[in-house]
Parts: structure tokens; sequence; C-alpha cells
């Protein structure tokens, strides 16, 4: 077994054995609740998930570059569409919408897979950009012509562009950490999820004061600090299967935690903005996949660049 092998094993045993201890603490509460109760109903729920998701994700990673590679593919093409669903289409938006979803989608992660590092980091912001607005044009209607075009620019960045950064980890040329880059990946997705779960818990335990109760009331000032600054000292004790020493580890998670809460924000004020709570229903206790992927949308190109400018 190589070392990436068993590091990767240690890993998701650590990850398994902190959702056997959730997964035990979640019955034992339901067990003392003589009545139904909705935040231990919710948290189950969102235990359950996490046992799914943690699956899905360790199988992706030990089968390789990629399956990492389609599985965010798939997670992206999921989430523009959970995107576009909360945005008003017409019929003069059909080929800015097939051009997005059967050009810009499968190509950016193409340019990914082959690591051709100069063009998908420009492609979606210059390429996609200017061929979005030149379609919607030529169908002829002026028609909230702005917002339309825009609608869809975000949707391509947050849901595509911003996530295929994760799976590009895989392309960079480390110094001393060859083959192990898949693991870089899961430190990114675990602190920032690890994060957000903490973030929840604190909240519930001691969450007195909202940060901002008009785009997100359940994010305390309780839960921030604990799940931030929790989350951040973990990080730093998974250094081993990074590329970074104790202490970088810690400032990175730190970095990434706090840029994760706020693109949870930013999404929040996009969500809030359509009257909805959740992206969609496909993850039971979690709601969508966007839901799942909105913090590491903002997380993860500032990493990828950070990591590529001091390591590579």
């Amino acid at each position: 077994m190589s070392s990436y092998q068993r590091d990767g094993l240690l890993l998701f045993v650590g990850i398994g054995v902190l959702l056997i201890v959730a997964s035990t603490i979640g019955w034992l509460l339901k067990r003392r609740m003589k009545s139904p109760n909705s935040v231990i109903d919710n948290l189950n729920k969102r235990i359950n998930a996490w046992w799914v998701m943690v699956a899905i994700f360790a199988i992706a990673i030990f089968l390789g570059k990629f399956a990492v590679i389609i599985l965010f593919f798939i997670a992206s093409g999921i989430a523009l569409r959970e995107f576009l669903t909360l945005t008003p289409i017409t019929r003069y938006d059909y080929w800015p919408l097939l051009f997005a979803y059967f050009i810009v989608l499968p190509l950016q992660y193409i340019l990914v897979a082959v690591s051709w590092y100069e063009l998908f980091c420009i492609f979606i912001p210059i390429y996609g950009f200017l061929f979005l607005a030149i379609l919607a044009a030529i169908t002829g209607s002026a028609h909230n012509f702005l917002a339309r075009i825009a609608e869809v620019q975000w949707g391509l960045m947050i849901t595509v562009y911003s996530i295929s950064f994760i799976p590009a980890l895989i392309i960079l040329p480390i110094d001393h950490y060859q083959d192990r880059n898949l693991l870089l990946i899961a430190f990114l997705v675990f602190v920032v999820e690890l994060s957000d779960v903490l973030q929840y818990v604190f909240g519930k335990l001691f969450g007195k004061h909202s940060i901002s109760p008009n785009l997100s009331p359940s994010k305390t000032v309780e839960g921030f600090i604990g799940g931030i600054f929790s989350a951040s000292l973990i990080g730093a004790c998974l250094w081993w299967v990074t590329p970074f020493s104790f202490i970088q580890a810690g400032l990175i998670s730190l970095m990434i935690t706090l840029l994760g809460f706020l693109g949870g924000l930013v999404m929040s004020a996009i969500k809030r903005d359509r009257g909805v709570k959740d992206w969609g229903k496909l993850i039971s206790g979690h709601g969508g996949v966007l839901d799942r992927l909105d913090s590491i949308c903002f997380a993860a190109p500032i990493f990828f660049h950070v990591v590529r400018y001091y390591w590579v």
C-alpha cells in the first residue's frame, strides 16, 4: 500500500469514526425526547445524508483522477440546473442555455482533465462571458436583456467555473507531493464542509446573536466563532495529508473557512432574493447540491491559486 493510499484510508476512517459518533449522539437524543423535535430530526437527516455524500466522495477519491473530475462535472451540472431553475427563463434564452449546458460546462472540465491551466482559468470569465451575450443578442430581444444574461453568467461562474477549481487541484505539480493531490482535494472539501457543520452545531447549542437575520437567520456569532476556529484547528491537525506545515495548514484552513462562510452569505442573499430557502431538494436534510457546495464555490478558486503561487 502506497503512502497516498494509507493516508487517504486513515483520513476517511477518521471521518467515518466522526460520523459514527454523530449518528450515536443523534440516536440517543432522539430516544431521550418524548415528543418529536424538529431540530433533532433535522440533525439526524443531515447526518444520514453525510454518510451517503462521504461514501460517494471517498469512492471517487480512491478510484482516482478521472472519477473525481466526473463527480464534480456531474455536481456542477446539477448545481447549474438548480441555479437556473430559480431564474426566469424566456424563449429567447434557448441558445444561451444550450451553449451553457452543452458547450461551456463539458469543455471546462475537459480543459481540467487535460491540465490546460492557461485556458481553463480564463475560458468562462472571458470566452463564456462574451459568447453568452452574443448569443442572447442574436435572438433579437432586448427585454430585460442585462438581467437575463447576467443570471446565466453568474450561474456559470458559481456552479461551473468555481467548482471546477476543486478537481483542478489535481494538475498542480507540487514539489515532494506527487501523486497525492487527491488528498489536497479531500482536505479542502472536508475542512470547509466541517466548518459548516460545526457552525450549525455551535449555533444550535450556544447561538444567541444573529449575524445577518435578513440573509441567513440561522447563522449566529457564536456559531461562526465556534465553527470557524474549531474547523481551522482540525485543519491544522490534518497537515500530514497536505504539503503544508502545521501552522500553514491552520492559517489556510482559517482562510478557506472564512471564505466559505462569506460565500454562504452571498448565496443566501441570492436565495432570499428569489424567495426560497434551499436551492433544491435532492439531498434530504441538506436541500440541493448547491446548498452543499455554496461555501466551497467561494473557497476553491482562492485556495487553488494560493497553493499554486506558494507551493508550485
